[in-house]
């Protein structure tokens, strides 16, 4: 069973600039999009597919950096287990890419759109994971816990 200790701090920044990463160059490919498509007068189911998955791309990035800072913060002990159970979850299903959008957009945008949605799928199953309790935990393996955790955000 996962638990916190599968979401280490060096898992969690790896991840984070990971994100940062990709947010930088969705935003830049799809601002380079948007301007290569208003200088040649693309068609207006173009703009409006560049339009909808760049949204899309932009919420799942931003729905995993979000999740990454809360766990980081969690690391650093500026918030709490409970805090980060109650408060911290990623709580936005985001769509995938509308097939009817993939034939207006070039592949290379469709590329940087899959590796969104890669890191998203990540993400998500480690949250879904590290939400999983053992069942019957004692008080001293959740202090055990506590303290190995301390060890290895501190």
């Amino acid at each position: 069973m996962a638990d916190l200790r599968t979401l280490n701090p060096r898992v969690v920044e790896a991840l984070y600039v990971e994100a940062l990463v990709l947010a930088d160059e969705v935003r830049a490919r799809f601002e380079q999009a948007r301007h290569r498509n208003a200088a040649t007068c693309a068609d207006d189911l173009t703009r409006v597919a560049l339009s909808c998955e760049a949204l899309r791309a932009r919420t799942r990035v931003l729905q995993c950096l979000a999740w990454l800072l809360n766990h980081r913060a969690f690391c650093a002990g500026e918030v709490t287990e409970l805090q980060l159970r109650l408060h911290c979850p990623l709580v936005i299903p985001v769509p995938t890419t509308d097939p009817d959008n993939e034939p207006h957009l070039p592949p290379a945008m469709m590329d940087i759109i899959r590796e969104t949605e890669h890191l998203y799928d990540r993400i998500i199953r480690l949250e879904q994971a590290w939400r999983i309790k053992p069942a019957g935990r004692s008080a001293v393996e959740g202090l055990r816990d506590r303290l190995t955790r301390g060890l290895l955000c501190g």
